[in-house]
């Protein structure tokens, strides 16, 4: 579970597709797990341990939507987020983002864990 991960940092909503655009650049090939937070579903391991090809946010009136990538070169896995609503991250004692909670229209929300940046 969410265990000594503080997810507080909110990411305004103007600047989505720049600090998604950037964090894929600077995450690519990453380790991640994605999870559904659902109250009335019930929560689900989607994928665990793949790494991340990007993440790409479509603002409204393009798509509205958030869909993460995961492949080493080609996707082979992607989940889409249908009408982001917020956008929250988490970091370690060293400023890495290590997660990522992302809430939906619907009160769904989609937890991106990151396993730790090993090379520094």
């Amino acid at each position: 579970m969410v265990s000594k991960i503080d997810i507080n940092k909110s990411v305004s909503h103007e600047r989505w597709g720049e600090f998604f655009d950037q964090f894929s650049d600077g995450n690519r090939g990453r380790h991640i797990s994605i999870e559904i937070i659902d109250s009335e579903l019930g929560d689900e391991e989607l994928i665990r341990n793949a790494p991340l090809l990007a993440i790409v946010y479509d603002r409204p009136g393009k798509g509205d939507d958030l869909v993460i990538e995961v492949g080493q070169h080609e996707v082979s896995y992607a989940h889409t987020v249908d009408s982001p609503t917020e956008v929250l991250t988490g970091q370690n004692s060293n400023g890495e983002i290590i997660a990522i909670w992302i809430s939906d229209a619907t009160e769904r929300k989609t937890l991106i864990k990151l396993q730790a940046n090993l090379s520094g």
